[in-house]
């Protein structure tokens, strides 16, 4: 019984694991520091989600990546390409500023 519990813990653990990637146009938005961002044109926000826990917590590190490849993807369909951190990564949660950077006015 226990061994059966275990694998389904495993498949639980492992199909959270999800495969996020970026799109084409996100992998063109760049994460950068608000004093980075003195000439670019605030578009709006992203408020991002992803699976911080599942049985256990998720590493620190895999949900913030995750975080910031829906931010940057989320950032690209608003016709951004930078997006700045608004608060921190907290129970995968996280608000990113998305900002037009490369011909802000065009």
């Amino acid at each position: 019984m226990k061994i059966k519990t275990s694998v389904i813990a495993t498949s639980i653990l492992l199909s959270a694991c999800s495969t996020l990637s970026l799109t084409d146009e996100g992998e063109k938005v760049r994460v950068l520091d608000p004093s980075e961002v003195d000439s670019c044109r605030e578009l709006g926000k992203t408020n991002t989600s992803v699976t911080a826990k599942v049985i256990i917590e998720r590493p620190a590190e895999d949900v913030a990546k995750e975080l910031r490849i829906v931010s940057r993807n989320s950032a690209a369909r608003m016709g951004g390409d930078t997006i700045v951190p608004l608060t921190v990564a907290e129970a995968g949660q996280q608000t990113f500023v998305v900002y037009k950077c490369v011909n802000p006015d065009g």
